[in-house]
This record gives C-alpha cells, sequence and structure tokens, in this order.
C-alpha cells in the first residue's frame, strides 16, 4: 500500500490547496490512500461540517484531528455518525467519535488512528494504553495501520513511535506545523516523522499573521490571529508498505501552490 498522510491543514489557503489538488495528488505519486489532518481548517482552528463534506467528496480518505477537535462544536454530530474521521484514541471514552477507522483502498484496508501527546498538553489519558486498546480492536481487520502522534515535543513522538515499532505502518507527527528532517523506517519496519508539517501558508509564523503574531508576543496587548496567505505548500510524508503492513520506504512530501 502506499499513501499520503498531508499534516495540518490552516485555514483557507490550506484546505482550498487540498481540495485543488487531492485527486491529482493520488494520480501523480500512485497514492492508494490520502490521509489528512484537519484539526485547523476552519480559520485556523477546528474543522466545520461543511468542510469535512467537501474534503471527503475531493478524494481525501479518511482525517485526523487534535487537541482542537471540538473548537467547532457543529462538527460533533460529524464525529458521531462519520467512519472517516477520528477523535485523539486517548480524549475521554464518553467523548464524541471514534477512536479509529478503517477505510478500504485498492490496495487492501489501511486503519486510522490519532493520539494525543503529553509532554506541554492538556491532559489526556495515556497514550500508550489508548493506542494498544485501539490495536487490539483492530486485530485482523487491517492491511496497513497510519499513527498520527499530535504532540508538541520530539520527545514524546519518539517515544510512541520506538513503542509501535513492528506493530503499525506509520507513526507521523502532526501540531508544530514544522516539518522535522527525521523520516526512516525503523529498525522493525515502522516508518516514523517527528514532524511533517502543515498544509498552509509558509510566510507566517505557523501559518498565522506575522505582524499580529509579533505585537502580541512584544507588547501582550492580545489581537485576532488571521491566518496568513502566502507561500502556501502542502508538506507531509508518503509511505510504502508491504505485504506485511510494514514500510518499505517514507519520503517527505513538500509541493508548493501557485496562488498568483
Amino acid at each position: 500500500m502506499r499513501f499520503l498522510f498531508l499534516g495540518d491543514v490552516v485555514g483557507k489557503p490550506g484546505y482550498s490547496a487540498v481540495l485543488d489538488r487531492a485527486v491529482g495528488l493520488k494520480e501523480q505519486h500512485r497514492l492508494d490512500a490520502l490521509v489528512i489532518n484537519a484539526e485547523n481548517a476552519a480559520d485556523g482552528s477546528g474543522l466545520m461540517p461543511r468542510q469535512y463534506r467537501r474534503l471527503i467528496e475531493s478524494g481525501v480518505d479518511a482525517i485526523t484531528m487534535g487537541d482542537h477537535l471540538y473548537r467547532r462544536a457543529e462538527i460533533i454530530p460529524v464525529l458521531e455518525k462519520s467512519q472517516r474521521i477520528v477523535k485523539p484514541a486517548n480524549y475521554p471514552t464518553d467523548a464524541s467519535g471514534r477512536t479509529w477507522v478503517i477505510v478500504p483502498t485498492p490496495a487492501g484496508r489501511l486503519g486510522v488512528i490519532s493520539i494525543l501527546g503529553r509532554v506541554f498538553m492538556r491532559p489526556v489519558d495515556c497514550p500508550f494504553t489508548a493506542i494498544d486498546r485501539a490495536l487490539e480492536d483492530m486485530a485482523g481487520q487491517t492491511d496497513a495501520i497510519l499513527v498520527d502522534v499530535h504532540a508538541e515535543a520530539t520527545s514524546d513522538k519518539q517515544t510512541i513511535a520506538r513503542y509501535l515499532d513492528g506493530r503499525v505502518t506509520a507513526v507521523l507527527g502532526t501540531h508544530t506545523h514544522v516539518p522535522t528532517a527525521d523520516a526512516h523506517v525503523m529498525a522493525g519496519g515502522t516508518a516514523m516523522q517527528c514532524d511533517v508539517g502543515m498544509c498552509g501558508p509558509y510566510d507566517s509564523i505557523i501559518g498565522r499573521d506575522v505582524g499580529r503574531v509579533t505585537k502580541t508576543t512584544m507588547t501582550f496587548e492580545p489581537c485576532h490571529f488571521h491566518v496568513a496567505t502566502r507561500d502556501v505548500r502542502l508538506c507531509g510524508a508518503i509511505v510504502e508498505s508491504n505485504e506485511e503492513g510494514l514500510a518499505v520506504s517514507i519520503e517527505r512530501f513538500e509541493e508548493s501552490i501557485d496562488r498568483s
């Protein structure tokens, strides 16, 4: 199986770029599946139902979320009904949403899990216990498994990746919006990258208007951080797996979007 995972989709620039390129990316890179993290799609925070529908209609196979899961309350009915979007698996059991999904692809069944880290993040349940529970529930139903680790610290992401080495196809990080240069296949056959980067405007401070973020940082005067608009890119990682569901390769993915 060959799949592309795109990092945090930020605001209209990132959202529009994914809509425009989803089908083309699948054809160009011979992808069996396209998975995205869309927790920042709605003006930089959360996801709206209409955005979810259009993303799925455009060719996105599954969507992961993170700590902004409920920033838009309108998404809750979608989380309760859809089999294409997941909440972090270590959120409370009674929280709306699925802890894992399995989507069909031309090359087999792709399982998708999202997990939140704990270093510098809001208090959540143990990610290791939550992943173990999800993998036990999915046993025998998948041909490949992607885990999105939505976390602040690289140490958190690396520890979870090492814990899962040989048990899943890929452990790919999101949340910091900055791609890391550590993409590789670990000894047990699991691909990992601490952060695959964001889909959005790179002439920014993690997707937001530079001037506004700088002013608030320097003066402590609050203001709304508008999503920036320039130098839009799609960033992620392409992973290829074998018949055992282990990774044989991972490559960083980055594409600039011409908005001129």
